[in-house]
Protein backbone atom coordinates (compact mmCIF):
# COMPACT_ATOMS: atom_id res chain seq x y z
CA UNK A 1 0.00 0.00 0.00
CA UNK A 2 1.66 3.55 -1.20
CA UNK A 3 2.02 5.84 2.03
CA UNK A 4 0.89 9.13 1.46
CA UNK A 5 2.16 12.19 3.39
CA UNK A 6 -1.00 14.50 3.41
CA UNK A 7 0.30 18.12 5.11
CA UNK A 8 -3.12 19.87 6.60
CA UNK A 9 -4.89 17.26 5.74
CA UNK A 10 -7.36 17.69 8.88
CA UNK A 11 -8.31 20.83 7.13
CA UNK A 12 -11.45 21.49 5.03
CA UNK A 13 -9.78 20.52 1.16
CA UNK A 14 -7.08 18.12 3.07
CA UNK A 15 -9.52 16.39 5.13
CA UNK A 16 -11.14 15.64 2.07
CA UNK A 17 -8.56 14.33 0.13
CA UNK A 18 -7.66 12.17 2.65
CA UNK A 19 -11.00 10.12 2.27
CA UNK A 20 -10.16 10.15 -1.16
CA UNK A 21 -7.32 8.68 -0.89
CA UNK A 22 -8.87 6.00 1.38
CA UNK A 23 -11.43 4.82 -1.24
CA UNK A 24 -8.81 4.67 -3.83
CA UNK A 25 -6.71 2.49 -1.31
CA UNK A 26 -4.09 4.73 -0.56
CA UNK A 27 -2.84 4.86 3.05
CA UNK A 28 -2.85 8.61 3.80
CA UNK A 29 -0.54 9.94 7.06
CA UNK A 30 -2.11 13.46 7.93
CA UNK A 31 0.46 16.02 9.44
CA UNK A 32 -0.99 18.91 10.71
CA UNK A 33 -0.20 21.56 13.40
CA UNK A 34 -4.50 22.03 14.06
CA UNK A 35 -4.04 25.37 14.05
CA UNK A 36 -6.63 25.20 11.32
CA UNK A 37 -7.27 21.67 11.27
CA UNK A 38 -9.85 19.58 13.23
CA UNK A 39 -8.43 16.20 14.14
CA UNK A 40 -11.46 14.51 15.08
CA UNK A 41 -12.92 15.00 11.89
CA UNK A 42 -9.76 13.33 10.18
CA UNK A 43 -9.71 10.76 12.63
CA UNK A 44 -12.99 9.84 12.36
CA UNK A 45 -12.36 8.94 8.44
CA UNK A 46 -9.72 6.43 9.90
CA UNK A 47 -6.81 8.21 8.91
CA UNK A 48 -3.58 8.39 10.98
CA UNK A 49 -2.71 11.82 12.15
CA UNK A 50 0.42 13.17 13.55
CA UNK A 51 -0.40 16.72 15.81
CA UNK A 52 3.10 18.19 14.79
CA UNK A 53 4.08 21.20 12.18
CA UNK A 54 5.72 21.02 8.77
CA UNK A 55 8.31 23.01 9.72
CA UNK A 56 9.27 20.59 12.54
CA UNK A 57 12.85 19.15 9.87
CA UNK A 58 13.38 16.15 12.62
CA UNK A 59 9.62 15.43 12.72
CA UNK A 60 9.35 15.52 9.32
CA UNK A 61 11.89 14.03 8.18
CA UNK A 62 11.47 10.97 10.79
CA UNK A 63 8.01 10.57 9.41
CA UNK A 64 9.27 10.77 5.23
CA UNK A 65 11.49 7.76 6.48
CA UNK A 66 9.86 5.14 9.18
CA UNK A 67 6.67 5.59 7.68
CA UNK A 68 8.23 4.83 4.04
CA UNK A 69 6.34 7.82 2.66
CA UNK A 70 5.84 7.66 -1.46
CA UNK A 71 4.46 11.13 -2.10
CA UNK A 72 3.00 14.20 -0.65
CA UNK A 73 -0.10 15.86 -1.01
CA UNK A 74 1.09 19.74 0.42
CA UNK A 75 -1.69 21.63 1.85
CA UNK A 76 -0.67 23.13 4.96
CA UNK A 77 -0.75 27.07 4.33
CA UNK A 78 -1.98 30.05 5.57
CA UNK A 79 -4.79 31.02 2.63
CA UNK A 80 -6.48 34.30 4.21
CA UNK A 81 -5.75 36.82 1.28
CA UNK A 82 -6.48 40.15 3.42
CA UNK A 83 -4.61 38.72 6.20
CA UNK A 84 -1.40 38.33 4.04
CA UNK A 85 -1.59 42.15 3.56
CA UNK A 86 -1.25 42.76 6.81
CA UNK A 87 1.19 39.96 8.24
CA UNK A 88 2.89 39.25 4.74
CA UNK A 89 5.99 37.94 7.09
CA UNK A 90 3.50 35.04 8.47
CA UNK A 91 3.03 34.11 5.27
CA UNK A 92 6.14 34.06 4.07
CA UNK A 93 7.16 32.19 6.87
CA UNK A 94 5.19 29.53 6.71
CA UNK A 95 3.53 29.52 2.80
CA UNK A 96 7.22 29.52 1.23
CA UNK A 97 9.76 29.24 3.96
CA UNK A 98 8.50 25.90 5.76
CA UNK A 99 7.64 24.28 2.12
CA UNK A 100 11.39 24.72 0.99
CA UNK A 101 12.04 23.04 4.88
CA UNK A 102 9.96 20.13 3.67
CA UNK A 103 11.02 20.27 0.11
CA UNK A 104 14.51 19.63 1.29
CA UNK A 105 13.54 16.72 3.99
CA UNK A 106 11.86 15.12 0.96
CA UNK A 107 14.69 15.42 -1.18
CA UNK A 108 16.88 13.98 1.23
CA UNK A 109 14.45 10.90 2.28
CA UNK A 110 14.72 10.42 -1.67
CA UNK A 111 10.84 10.88 -1.61
CA UNK A 112 10.17 12.96 -5.15
CA UNK A 113 6.48 12.97 -5.77
CA UNK A 114 4.67 15.97 -4.90
CA UNK A 115 1.04 17.51 -5.35
CA UNK A 116 1.11 20.79 -4.13
CA UNK A 117 -1.91 22.90 -3.56
CA UNK A 118 -1.56 26.63 -5.04
CA UNK A 119 -4.38 29.00 -6.21
CA UNK A 120 -5.73 31.13 -8.86
CA UNK A 121 -4.45 34.32 -6.49
CA UNK A 122 -1.39 33.59 -8.42
CA UNK A 123 -2.45 35.41 -11.86
CA UNK A 124 -3.85 38.89 -10.44
CA UNK A 125 -6.14 41.02 -12.16
CA UNK A 126 -6.64 38.93 -15.18
CA UNK A 127 -5.91 40.72 -18.65
CA UNK A 128 -8.70 38.18 -20.73
CA UNK A 129 -10.72 35.99 -19.81
CA UNK A 130 -11.30 33.25 -18.88
CA UNK A 131 -7.94 31.90 -17.54
CA UNK A 132 -5.52 29.60 -19.23
CA UNK A 133 -2.33 28.73 -17.35
CA UNK A 134 -0.32 30.47 -19.92
CA UNK A 135 -1.82 33.65 -18.63
CA UNK A 136 1.13 35.84 -17.19
CA UNK A 137 1.16 35.23 -13.17
CA UNK A 138 0.97 39.13 -11.60
CA UNK A 139 -0.05 38.43 -8.14
CA UNK A 140 -1.17 41.22 -5.96
CA UNK A 141 -0.95 39.92 -2.25
CA UNK A 142 1.34 38.07 -0.26
CA UNK A 143 -0.76 35.17 -0.30
CA UNK A 144 -0.55 34.68 -4.16
CA UNK A 145 2.73 35.61 -4.01
CA UNK A 146 3.47 32.87 -1.48
CA UNK A 147 2.13 30.44 -3.79
CA UNK A 148 4.08 31.26 -7.08
CA UNK A 149 7.35 31.35 -5.28
CA UNK A 150 6.64 27.99 -4.20
CA UNK A 151 5.53 27.05 -7.60
CA UNK A 152 8.93 28.36 -8.66
CA UNK A 153 10.91 26.35 -6.21
CA UNK A 154 9.54 23.25 -7.95
CA UNK A 155 10.83 24.04 -10.93
CA UNK A 156 14.30 24.39 -9.08
CA UNK A 157 14.15 21.82 -7.13
CA UNK A 158 13.28 19.57 -10.04
CA UNK A 159 16.27 20.74 -12.36
CA UNK A 160 18.51 19.72 -9.19
CA UNK A 161 17.43 17.22 -7.69
CA UNK A 162 14.76 15.57 -9.66
CA UNK A 163 11.78 16.26 -7.31
CA UNK A 164 8.53 15.71 -9.60
CA UNK A 165 5.24 18.00 -9.24
CA UNK A 166 1.78 18.61 -9.99
CA UNK A 167 0.60 21.62 -9.15
CA UNK A 168 -3.49 23.17 -8.94
CA UNK A 169 -4.35 26.26 -8.93
CA UNK A 170 -7.48 26.39 -7.20
CA UNK A 171 -10.35 28.71 -8.31
CA UNK A 172 -13.39 29.08 -5.30
CA UNK A 173 -13.36 25.43 -3.33
CA UNK A 174 -17.46 24.49 -2.46
CA UNK A 175 -19.62 22.05 -1.00
CA UNK A 176 -18.90 19.38 1.95
CA UNK A 177 -18.59 15.36 1.20
CA UNK A 178 -22.52 14.18 0.25
CA UNK A 179 -22.27 11.93 2.99
CA UNK A 180 -21.70 14.28 5.44
CA UNK A 181 -18.89 13.23 7.14
CA UNK A 182 -16.52 15.95 6.59
CA UNK A 183 -17.23 19.86 5.53
CA UNK A 184 -15.96 23.48 5.67
CA UNK A 185 -15.36 24.72 9.26
CA UNK A 186 -12.75 27.83 9.05
CA UNK A 187 -12.97 30.26 12.12
CA UNK A 188 -13.40 32.80 10.99
CA UNK A 189 -15.24 32.34 7.70
CA UNK A 190 -14.54 33.91 5.03
CA UNK A 191 -15.88 31.81 1.83
CA UNK A 192 -18.87 32.95 0.54
CA UNK A 193 -21.29 30.25 0.75
CA UNK A 194 -20.87 29.01 4.33
CA UNK A 195 -21.20 32.78 5.30
CA UNK A 196 -24.62 33.08 3.42
CA UNK A 197 -25.79 29.91 5.01
CA UNK A 198 -24.86 31.09 8.32
CA UNK A 199 -26.57 34.04 7.46
CA UNK A 200 -29.62 31.42 6.69
CA UNK A 201 -29.72 29.87 9.27
CA UNK A 202 -29.22 32.45 12.07
CA UNK A 203 -25.38 32.36 13.41
CA UNK A 204 -25.04 35.84 11.69
CA UNK A 205 -27.69 38.55 11.08
CA UNK A 206 -26.82 39.32 7.17
CA UNK A 207 -24.91 39.20 4.75
CA UNK A 208 -22.57 41.35 3.58
CA UNK A 209 -22.38 42.03 -0.84
CA UNK A 210 -18.79 43.88 -1.05
CA UNK A 211 -20.04 46.20 -4.20
CA UNK A 212 -23.24 46.12 -6.60
CA UNK A 213 -21.71 48.48 -9.12
CA UNK A 214 -19.24 46.02 -11.50
CA UNK A 215 -19.62 45.46 -14.74
CA UNK A 216 -22.04 42.52 -14.71
CA UNK A 217 -25.29 41.64 -15.50
CA UNK A 218 -26.39 42.28 -11.62
CA UNK A 219 -23.83 44.29 -10.29
CA UNK A 220 -21.61 42.21 -8.06
CA UNK A 221 -18.23 40.16 -8.33
CA UNK A 222 -18.30 36.74 -10.66
CA UNK A 223 -16.61 33.69 -9.30
CA UNK A 224 -16.24 30.20 -10.49
CA UNK A 225 -17.26 27.76 -8.07
CA UNK A 226 -15.94 23.81 -7.94
CA UNK A 227 -17.07 21.22 -5.84
CA UNK A 228 -14.40 20.12 -3.16
CA UNK A 229 -14.66 16.64 -4.15
CA UNK A 230 -13.78 17.68 -7.76
CA UNK A 231 -10.84 19.54 -6.76
CA UNK A 232 -9.64 16.30 -4.54
CA UNK A 233 -10.58 14.11 -7.12
CA UNK A 234 -7.88 16.27 -9.85
CA UNK A 235 -5.00 15.31 -6.76
CA UNK A 236 -6.40 11.97 -7.24
CA UNK A 237 -5.64 12.15 -11.02
CA UNK A 238 -2.52 14.36 -10.45
CA UNK A 239 -0.80 11.49 -8.10
CA UNK A 240 -1.36 8.75 -10.69
CA UNK A 241 -0.03 10.97 -13.53
CA UNK A 242 3.27 11.14 -11.50
CA UNK A 243 3.48 7.59 -10.28
CA UNK A 244 2.96 6.71 -14.12
CA UNK A 245 6.21 8.72 -15.40
CA UNK A 246 3.76 11.80 -16.47
CA UNK A 247 6.00 15.21 -16.40
CA UNK A 248 5.75 17.52 -14.01
CA UNK A 249 3.03 20.63 -14.45
CA UNK A 250 0.47 23.30 -13.01
CA UNK A 251 -3.15 22.77 -13.90
CA UNK A 252 -6.27 25.26 -13.12
CA UNK A 253 -8.85 23.67 -11.72
CA UNK A 254 -12.54 24.90 -11.91
CA UNK A 255 -15.88 24.16 -13.53
CA UNK A 256 -15.19 27.03 -16.71
CA UNK A 257 -18.00 29.43 -15.75
CA UNK A 258 -18.95 32.16 -12.85
CA UNK A 259 -21.35 32.78 -10.38
CA UNK A 260 -22.57 36.15 -9.33
CA UNK A 261 -22.72 37.13 -5.43
CA UNK A 262 -26.32 37.30 -5.68
CA UNK A 263 -27.06 34.41 -7.67
CA UNK A 264 -24.87 32.54 -4.98
CA UNK A 265 -27.56 33.95 -2.43
CA UNK A 266 -30.47 33.14 -5.12
CA UNK A 267 -29.63 29.92 -5.01
CA UNK A 268 -28.99 29.65 -1.29
CA UNK A 269 -32.22 31.22 -0.88
CA UNK A 270 -33.89 28.23 -2.75
CA UNK A 271 -31.67 25.28 -0.84
CA UNK A 272 -32.76 26.27 2.70
CA UNK A 273 -35.83 27.92 1.94
CA UNK A 274 -34.57 30.98 4.16
CA UNK A 275 -34.58 34.55 4.03
CA UNK A 276 -31.45 35.85 3.98
CA UNK A 277 -30.54 39.52 4.70
CA UNK A 278 -28.32 41.98 2.45
CA UNK A 279 -26.13 43.87 3.64
CA UNK A 280 -24.82 46.13 0.46
CA UNK A 281 -21.20 47.03 1.18
CA UNK A 282 -18.71 49.02 -1.13
CA UNK A 283 -15.62 47.00 -3.26
CA UNK A 284 -13.25 45.33 -1.80
CA UNK A 285 -9.50 46.40 -3.01
CA UNK A 286 -8.11 43.87 -6.04
CA UNK A 287 -11.42 42.26 -6.01
CA UNK A 288 -11.65 41.87 -9.97
CA UNK A 289 -15.09 41.61 -11.49
CA UNK A 290 -14.97 38.54 -13.31
CA UNK A 291 -13.39 35.00 -12.84
CA UNK A 292 -13.59 32.32 -13.73
CA UNK A 293 -11.14 29.06 -15.41
CA UNK A 294 -10.62 27.46 -18.57
CA UNK A 295 -9.40 23.44 -17.57
CA UNK A 296 -9.35 21.93 -20.46
CA UNK A 297 -5.38 21.20 -20.06
CA UNK A 298 -6.19 19.32 -16.63
CA UNK A 299 -9.13 17.28 -18.87
CA UNK A 300 -6.32 16.49 -21.62
CA UNK A 301 -3.50 15.60 -19.53
CA UNK A 302 -4.59 14.08 -16.43
CA UNK A 303 -8.47 12.99 -17.60
CA UNK A 304 -9.93 15.01 -14.77
CA UNK A 305 -13.54 16.49 -15.51
CA UNK A 306 -15.65 18.08 -13.08
CA UNK A 307 -18.46 15.94 -12.12
CA UNK A 308 -20.78 18.71 -10.20
CA UNK A 309 -21.29 22.17 -12.13
CA UNK A 310 -24.27 22.57 -10.52
CA UNK A 311 -24.00 25.94 -7.65
CA UNK A 312 -27.47 24.49 -6.50
CA UNK A 313 -25.64 20.91 -5.90
CA UNK A 314 -22.46 22.66 -3.98
CA UNK A 315 -24.64 24.71 -2.10
CA UNK A 316 -27.08 21.73 -0.42
CA UNK A 317 -23.90 19.86 0.25
CA UNK A 318 -22.60 22.96 1.99
CA UNK A 319 -26.05 22.77 3.67
CA UNK A 320 -26.35 19.22 4.75
CA UNK A 321 -22.81 19.94 6.33
CA UNK A 322 -24.14 22.95 7.90
CA UNK A 323 -27.18 22.02 9.77
CA UNK A 324 -25.22 19.06 10.83
CA UNK A 325 -22.68 21.21 12.41
CA UNK A 326 -25.76 23.37 14.15
CA UNK A 327 -27.23 20.63 15.69
CA UNK A 328 -23.72 19.66 17.85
Amino acid sequence: MNNVLVTGGAGYIGSHAVLALIEEGYNPIVLDNMVNGHEELVKALGAEVIVGDVGDVELVSNVLKKRNITSVMHFAAYAYVGESVTSPAKYYLNNVAVTASLLDSMVKARVNKFVFSSSCATYGLPASLPLYESAEQRPISPYGHSKLMVEQMLKDFEFAYGLQSVTFRYFNAAGADPGGRIGERHVPETHLIPLVLQAAIGLRNDIIVFGTDYPTPDGTCIRDYVHVNDLVSAHIHGLHHLEKGGASDAFNLGIGRGYSVLEIIDAAKKVTGCDIKLNLGSRRAGDPPVLYAESTKAQQVLGWEPKCKDITTMISDAWSWQMKESSR
